[in-house]
């Protein structure tokens, strides 16, 4: 027999049990809903046989593991589909991803979304099938011999054969494919589907590999999940901020820099209006701006330990004979700004904020509009501290994020990532410093889910993931705690009883990258930014010449007060006017005719609520400035 702990209920089973009948007896409905399951802690299949004494957790779609199962079985099912329409296909691999899943193939004939009803036939005509998926192992040579011809697999099995483990297999039916797993138990599991697009990637992500057909799908238990994912989608691509970026003038991607984005006027005036905002949040809490150099030398990231963890992230360069980078992060420099002068216990916490430009080499598949680029400015800062104050300064930093956070009315979720196998420091010190960040959160009354082993090289750090208006979440703050940088670069104060100390200290940023960030608050809001983060606040719409001259005084004493404004001057009925000023996202139009010009008063239409009658201009005025200066979110 064996001891099952259930959620803190222990119950007795035979050995070698499965996960799968351990679910059947306690309920059918859960044996129907799972697709996955925990045995201490460790993710696997519900096939696998129980021989010892465990902690077991059934794990459903509603589960973040479940939804990877069960996607990643929806992959499967879709590589069998393509096989078998197209014999001759080379495919590669086919993950689970945050929003469903895609499979990867080389094919003589690539594919296009007319072929993809008939891929979702096949898939249909599979999941009726009912195959179950069988997990099997085999050495690295009957491996390679098994998936003869598929030069994707035999690369891969090469890779894993130098660590002398067998190789894991899933086979379902006629299809058999490389996979660690987990897996549903069957393909019948899987009750609706749904290809959403195909695209070109190349081989790894690499430019320099062959480039093969992605095609990516969906699939849930539920029909109406389905259905509403898909208005989901539909409602995203409207929202994709390289299209708004374009429609609005905010900012461009060229041929001649790719991952570089190039900012246009109203993206400035957005990314300067998002900066002046951190800057005037930052000084309220008490930090102090620093800007570091973009490029230094191969000794200050040896140092920082950068140039062994990170170096084929990193652009280099050589002058006068000697090896440079162009910084991927802003940390190092932070440490040398704090050696410039000495320290006493009385400085601390010592609170240093940087807008920093950062490049990294990212791989040209990878690339994404402003989500994922090769430069960016990210809007860091280094808080230095004593050990007692470690608490203190990660509830202090978490309270700044929730001021900015609800600014944007963006909701979060906390994830602790531990240590990784990459790691410096003992793994005493990683433990402590793991519990003073759960401690900090705990006692301030938020929950957080654990990530293992991905923390960053030097410290484990909290990962703040934002919830958008769609439900989709991005990662954009993290607090990452250090006492490595410290120790590397030989900080230093003066503690109260006069003697030397090494400092601790947070690595943070609170909006992630300012690039990035505008991309996900343009597809949060849509593009119809707030009032105060709108490039145009108001744009004025003269019916007639005859007031066009009003109209250019009432710009005047707008832009006195220091609002953003434009005038459409050009011949045009009004109601062309305002359908394209609602077009811009602008948030408030004022509608002059000779009504207007003769009381001195506008005719105000609000993007959300439409017509809003005539007042007089300071009525308007005082309307505006409090929206702007409280940041309300109509």
């Amino acid at each position: 027999m064996v001891k099952i702990d259930l959620k803190g209920q222990v119950k007795e089973f035979d050995q070698g049990i499965t996960a799968a009948e351990v679910a059947k007896s306690i309920g059918m409905g859960l044996y129907k809903s799972a697709c996955a399951a925990k045995i201490d802690g460790e993710v696997c299949d519900l096939r696998t046989p129980i021989e010892k004494d465990c902690s077991l957790e059934i794990l459903t779609f509603d589960t973040a593991e479940g939804k990877h199962a069960y996607w990643h079985t929806t992959s499967h099912i879709m590589a069998q589909a393509v096989m078998r329409l197209y014999p001759g296909t080379k495919f590669s691999i086919g993950p689970a991803i945050e929003n469903g899943f895609y499979y990867d193939f080389d094919m003589e004939q690539p594919l296009s979304t007319e072929d993809l009803p008939k891929i979702e036939a096949e898939m249909k005509k599979i999941i009726k099938e009912d195959l179950p998926l069988e997990r099997f192992a085999l050495p690295a040579e009957k491996a390679k011999e098994l998936m003869a011809g598929q030069p994707y697999k035999e690369e891969l099995i090469e890779e894993h054969a130098g660590k002398g483990e067998d190789i894991s297999f899933y086979k379902q039916g006629d299809f058999t494919d490389l996979c660690a797993g987990p897996h549903l138990v069957s393909t019948g599991m899987v009750k609706a589907v749904k290809l959403t697009a195909i695209t070109g990637a190349y081989w790894r992500g690499d430019a320099k590999n062959k480039m093969l057909t992605r095609v990516y799908g969906i699939s849930f238990p539920k029909q109406s999940m389905l259905e509403e994912h898909l208005q989901m989608l539909e409602e995203a691509k409207k929202r994709d901020h390289r299209k708004l970026g374009k429609e609005l003038g905010l900012f461009t991607l060229m041929d001649e820099g790719p991952g570089f984005p190039f900012f246009l006027p109203n993206g400035m005036v957005l990314r300067n209006t998002l900066i002046d905002y951190w800057r005037q949040i930052h000084k309220k809490y008490g930090y102090v701006e620093i800007s570091t150099p973009m490029m230094l030398n191969r000794q200050l990231w040896e140092r920082s330990g950068h140039w062994d963890h990170y170096k084929n992230n990193m652009y280099t360069t050589v002058i006068d004979g000697e090896d440079f980078a162009i910084k991927p992060m802003n940390c190092p420099g932070g440490m040398l700004v704090y050696k410039t002068e000495p320290h006493s216990y009385r400085d601390l916490p010592l609170r240093v904020g940087e807008l920093g430009l950062v490049h990294r080499h990212e791989l040209s598949g990878a690339l994404h509009g402003l989500f994922r680029v090769r430069c960016f400015t990210q809007d860091d800062a280094h808080v230095f501290m004593t050990r007692d104050q470690m608490k203190d300064v990660i509830q202090e930093t978490v309270r700044l994020f929730d001021e900015v956070y609800s600014t944007f009315g963006l909701n979060y979720t906390i994830e602790l990532s531990t240590m990784p196998e990459d790691h410096i420091g003992t793994v005493e010190e990683w433990e402590r410093n793991q519990d003073i960040l759960k401690n900090a959160i705990t006692d301030m009354g938020k929950e957080f889910v654990i990530n293992e082993g991905d923390g960053a090289f030097y410290g484990p750090k909290l990962d703040f993931h934002l919830a958008d208006s769609l439900g989709r979440t991005w990662q954009c703050g993290t607090i990452q705690l250090d006492s490595q940088l410290p120790e590397r670069f030989e900080l230093e104060y003066t503690g109260a009883d006069g003697e030397k100390h090494r400092p601790v200290m947070i690595h943070r940023v609170v909006l992630g990258s300012i690039e990035r960030f505008i991309g996900v608050i343009t597809e949060h809001f849509a593009g119809a930014f707030p009032a105060w983060l709108s490039p145009v606040q108001v744009s004025i719409l003269p019916i007639t010449d005859r007031t066009a001259q009003y109209a250019d005084e009432v710009k005047a004493l707008l832009e006195k007060a220091g609002f953003r404004v434009e005038v459409d001057h050009r011949n045009e009925k009004i109601g062309k006017k305002i359908r394209e000023a609602q077009l811009k996202k602008v948030p408030y139009m004022l509608v002059l005719g000779d009504k207007e010009a003769e009381a001195a008063t506008v005719a105000v239409r609000n993007r959300a609520g439409g017509d809003q009658g005539a007042m007089p201009l300071d009525e308007f005025i005082n309307i505006l400035r409090e929206e702007v200066e409280q940041k309300i979110i109509r």
